[in-house]
């Protein structure tokens, strides 16, 4: 393949932002597998709501970035 052909695929990727779709969805599993965990146990901990919270406050952070990053087409 010739070198503008990887330009293209890569532009592309780019474009459909692949990696941080993936990244993003690969997140809300987490999430829901800690809320499902943290919802079951009969007493929560302060150890426990910190590292539910910890995740909660880091899947904001990445989508606070996402959002506000990317290519800006004219």
């Amino acid at each position: 393949m010739d070198k503008q052909k990887w330009i293209d695929i890569a532009e592309v990727i780019d474009a459909l932002r692949v990696f941080p779709r993936l990244f993003f969805g690969s997140y809300i599993v987490l999430f829901m597998y800690s809320a499902m965990w943290a919802m079951s146990l009969t007493v929560l901990t302060m150890a426990q709501a910190g590292l539910v919270a910890t995740i909660i406050g880091a899947g904001a952070a990445w989508f606070g970035l996402y959002n506000s990053t990317g290519r800006r087409y004219n």
